[in-house]
């Protein structure tokens, strides 16, 4: 090869390197900016939402964290988050625990025992619920469901009532915290059960394999192959589940008969509420300090919400780093 020949390759593959790295550049200079962007507008939220609050919180006679009722348009005001807060966390934990398992169930029955010509019409049909509208959710749960869960609240009312929560002191169940989980588990199942399906479907199908030649029966495969590589993408799905309770608005707000008690009784008809509800069913004939009432709730649902993703990330961190010593 002549020397000018080595020269225009040299040339040639330069240019090359030199727009892969001008694209690379570029590239991580937009993903960059994209990340900035999220972090701005996080910041900015908080921002307006302390903002707005301050001046609430100054005019409130009463503690804000402890005291139950949200009474904004007596002079001065009196408002709090405790019974908000309460049954903000209680209708989500008691979702979970309804949804959780039927979703992990759809995905484990779609990915790993269901055949071909049935996983694919039943994922999407799962799928299908995450498209439902809330408010369409809310008038089912008030028209239908809450008709057709009264016998059911009343049987667990009558032979569970030794368990506080089926405990019921006020004798009569209707539009109780219970039916607002259900409803709020129905809502957040499609989350849970379609990002754990693309879990399963990661996990290297050479480790099923290993685990059945070893002797294993499919539930042992599942329990020692599948669910061990999946646990941070199912933890994942649960805290994005959870998210979506946490932040329920229309659907809450006509299922729930709404009250300030703080309550661990699931089955009272006195229901209960949620801040999300509060705030959507009360922020329209506020007055400008009930607005800001509400907005400093709103603040500290941002602070759950926050502390929720942050302490997910805690777990899957953690579980990585248990998974990492035990391969190694």
């Amino acid at each position: 090869m002549s020397s000018a020949q080595g020269t225009t390759l040299k040339g040639v593959g330069g240019g090359r390197r030199g727009g892969k790295r001008r694209g690379d550049q570029i590239f991580s200079l937009l993903t960059g900016t994209a990340a900035l962007t999220v972090l701005i507008v996080i910041f900015a939220i908080a921002i307006f939402l302390v903002s707005r609050a301050v001046p609430a919180l100054r005019e409130n006679s009463s503690n804000f964290l402890t005291e139950k009722q949200f009474l904004t348009d007596q002079k001065p005001p009196v408002f709090g988050i405790a019974a908000l807060a309460f049954g903000t966390l209680l209708t989500s934990l008691l979702a979970l625990v309804i949804a959780v398992p039927v979703a992990l169930g759809v995905a484990l029955y779609v990915t790993e025992y269901a055949p071909p010509r049935v996983a694919r019409p039943l994922g999407y049909l799962v799928d299908l619920l995450a498209a439902v509208p809330s408010v369409v959710f809310g008038l089912w749960g008030l028209n239908f469901l809450l008709g057709h869960s009264e016998g059911l609240q009343v049987w667990l009312q009558d032979h569970l009532s030794w368990i506080p929560l089926f405990k019921n002191d006020i004798g009569s169940v209707g539009r109780s915290i219970l039916l607002a989980s259900i409803v709020l588990s129905i809502m957040i199942l499609p989350i849970v059960a379609a990002i754990s399906r693309e879990v399963f479907t990661q996990v290297p199908q050479a480790n099923r394999e290993a685990a059945l030649a070893l002797g294993a029966t499919k539930l042992e495969m599942i329990r020692t192959a599948v669910i061990p590589f999946s646990r941070a993408g199912v933890i994942s799905a649960i805290m994005l589940g959870l998210g979506r309770a946490l932040g329920e608005t229309i659907a809450i707000a006509l299922v729930l008969s709404a009250s300030f008690d703080v309550s661990i009784q699931v089955l009272r008809a006195t229901g209960g509420n949620t801040i999300a509800a509060n705030i959507a069913t009360k922020f329209g004939e506020a007055d400008p300090s009930g607005r800001g009432a509400l907005i400093a709730t709103g603040l500290v649902l941002f602070i759950i919400t926050l502390a929720v993703n942050m302490v997910a990330r805690g777990i899957i961190y953690r579980s990585n780093r248990l998974e990492t010593k035990g391969a190694a």
